[in-house]
């Protein structure tokens, strides 16, 4: 399979460290990772990789870590944060990725449940949070920092510079030659590699346990089944205390030697992934949302026969291009017409979003638009959907080549067992399978049973073909008044596959109707208001408009629509819906640092305005304080609308079923 070195054996190569010795010395001339700074874009073969994180190792231990501490690790994906959870790992200690945009107190709960004794920052903003946070924790004693700027005139002798971490490790390992190997060597696959903190939907963080058999086994079978090698390039920009990146920028690319990509920011990602061309790409809905929108805003401002031809050539893609992108048959025309179309639209399209090279893609986390979906996989993109959790290291499905659907996730990845419980839940064991939480036996032994069966929290299904279909979260489906289904994370995603609709909450468990809660894009609403020349002056002032409610109330009843014709949830369409006047916030507590909705928490918060959705009124009254973002406070008062939809009879197989 490809390159030899692409998945070595990880029985002898058991832990990252080793796995980075190995290839700096088999493939130490290859690139190893890029990051993109003042807009060039900065590169390092896997032996200077070594190097480096051999340096930072001993620095560290002139620092005082030791086997068993834990090493905090905060900032955007930089080269040096993943050299740095390397190097923690050399010498036996636990890495512990944090949120780059945690607030102070946020970040201060993971540093003191996880006892973290070193703190490696990327920047000022994150050193200043630190210090904010070091006088009442007793474990924090030394902060490291990479980037320099506007910390010049800190006095802290537990303040170091990441360059002087490096001098004192060079000059450490220059006099003790044998230390970083042998504590390489102690290190096995049955360590604990890893600690995440999940996202902290339902309360506080907990700290997942990922050992390296863990991480590295389900990285290398993932590898394996989708036929990927140490060519490829992946960007890697999402956030390093997520299990993703750490699986796809630092486990996988340790294991198959692959090159990763830091963008220059967050706010250039979408120019960095043009310019790179990545092979391997993973985003969640959300950013496909978003790249495709800002190509459909241009193409509205193109002119009229380059509308047409990108209309009529999309028209044979969604007509041939998943046909021929699953290896299924299509006519001689159609396959020349789809050819012509790669030359005129497909492949500039690409180009211009920054797909030209991919191989493979996945989206995962949240469903994905039936359409969104289709659009990409019929100009030639390989997107496919998987299911995961922080507690499986990721991967428990992958959508098989040509077998790629909007409403599966896939069949089990190898070694994955899975089962569902006679109540609807998914569960899952295999290789993946989290040690525990830590310090919370309680929370793992609700999750994890004895022989290794994990609760998934989901309820779903296998079809007819045994692909896995997920609902919802199984804690939070429930029933309607009358009876009917109510799952609110399936009515949210459908509503969320409309490129207007950022976010959704929606009601419904025990009440006699559906209502929801509705955030507007403001980038898509905006530029549609703009096209329309009608006039707002912010989120709040768009959000209030009559034709923005109409827009929406469009998209609300195409949902209600399709659930027309599902025969398990056409009781549960949507009556009435409001647009809120501010967008839902993860600093606000609404919604955690992975963008899921805190439902409990929104629920308190906006409980006048849910009686509202079920009393007879038409509009509600707000007066609330704000935050603009350069931290002054406002008072809001506005009177919100609530819109009623119109709802369909049950058509097809849910009318026979209603029957």
């Amino acid at each position: 399979m490809g390159d030899a070195a692409t998945v070595p054996d990880t029985r002898l190569l058991d832990t990252f460290p080793k796995l980075l010795r190995h290839h700096a010395e088999y493939r130490g001339d290859r690139i190893a990772m890029r990051e993109k700074d003042l807009g060039i874009w900065q590169s390092w073969t896997w032996a200077e990789v070594a190097a480096e994180a051999r340096d930072l190792a001993c620095g560290l231990a002139v620092l005082g870590l030791k086997r068993g501490d834990r090493v905090a690790v905060v900032g955007d994906n930089r080269p040096r944060l993943y050299w740095s959870i390397c190097a923690a790992q050399a010498l036996g200690a636990v890495p512990v990725p944090i949120y780059q945009d945690s607030a102070a107190e946020e970040m201060a709960f993971v540093l003191e449940h996880a006892e973290a004794r070193i703190a490696i920052a990327e920047d000022q903003e994150q050193v200043d949070k630190l210090l904010q946070i070091k006088p009442d924790n007793k474990a924090l004693e030394q902060i490291v920092y990479d980037d320099a700027r506007g910390l010049r005139n800190y006095r802290h002798d537990f303040l170091h510079d990441y360059q002087a971490v490096l001098a004192k490790g060079r000059d450490f390992a220059a006099a003790n030659p044998g230390f970083y190997d042998a504590e390489v060597a102690r290190t096995k696959g049955a360590d604990i590699s890893t600690m995440l903190y999940t996202s902290g939907t339902t309360g506080r963080p907990k700290g997942v346990m990922l050992s390296y058999d863990n991480v590295l086994i389900t990285a290398k079978n993932a590898l394996e089944r989708e036929g990927l090698t140490g060519d490829e390039d992946t960007l890697a920009y999402l956030p390093m205390a997520w299990v993703g990146d750490h699986i796809f920028s630092y486990g996988q690319a340790l294991v198959a030697g692959f090159t990763v990509n830091c963008p220059e920011s967050s706010a250039t990602v979408l120019t960095d992934l043009r310019e790179l061309g990545p092979t391997y790409f993973f985003a969640p809905p959300r950013i496909y949302e978003s790249i495709l929108t800002t190509v459909m805003i241009r193409m509205e401002d193109a002119g009229w026969l380059k509308r047409r031809m990108f209309k009529y050539f999309m028209d044979v893609a969604r007509r041939s291009g998943t046909r021929i992108l699953d290896g299924r048959p299509v006519s001689f025309a159609d396959r020349l017409l789809y050819w012509l179309g790669g030359l005129l639209v497909y492949q500039p399209l690409k180009n211009t979003l920054g797909f030209s090279r991919v191989r493979l893609a996945y989206t995962a986390g949240e469903a994905i638009g039936p359409d969104l979906f289709d659009f990409y996989r019929a100009i030639g993109v390989n997107v496919k959907q998987l299911y995961g959790m922080w507690e499986a290291s990721v991967f428990i499905t992958i959508q098989p080549d040509g077998e790629v659907r909007a409403d599966t996730v896939g069949t089990p990845v190898t070694g994955v067992e899975i089962k569902i419980e006679p109540s609807g839940e998914v569960l899952f064991r295999g290789p993946g399978v989290f040690l525990e939480y830590y310090k919370n036996p309680e929370a793992t032994a609700e999750t994890k049973t004895a022989d290794g069966w994990v609760h998934t929290g989901d309820a779903g299904f296998f079809d007819a073909d045994g692909h896995l279909r997920i609902i919802d979260r199984a804690k939070d489906v429930g029933k309607l008044a009358d009876g009917s289904l109510f799952a609110p994370k399936y009515l949210e995603n459908k509503l969320k596959f409309f490129p207007f609709i950022k976010e959704a909450v929606a009601f419904g468990d025990g009440r006699k109707h559906v209502s929801a809660f509705i955030n507007i894009d403001l980038e898509a609403v905006g530029n549609w208001a703009e096209r329309r020349n009608l006039p707002y002056g912010g989120y709040a002032d768009l959000a209030c408009r009559e034709e923005v409610y109409d827009l929406i109330q469009e998209n609300v009843e195409q949902v209600n629509r399709d659930l027309a014709e599902d025969s398990h949830l056409s009781g549960s369409q949507i009556r009435r819906f409001l647009v809120l006047y501010k967008e839902l916030d993860a600093d606000d507590g609404e919604l955690t640092r992975t963008r899921k909705v805190r439902r409990n928490f929104v629920a308190e918060r906006y409980g006048t305005l849910i009686e509202a959705l079920y009393s007879d009124a038409v509009t509600v009254p707000v007066e609330t304080e704000i935050r603009f973002e350069d931290g002054r406070t406002g008072t809001f008062r506005a009177e919100l609308r609530i819109r009623d939809v119109e709802t369909y009879p049950p058509a097809g197989p849910a009318a026979q079923a209603a029957a």
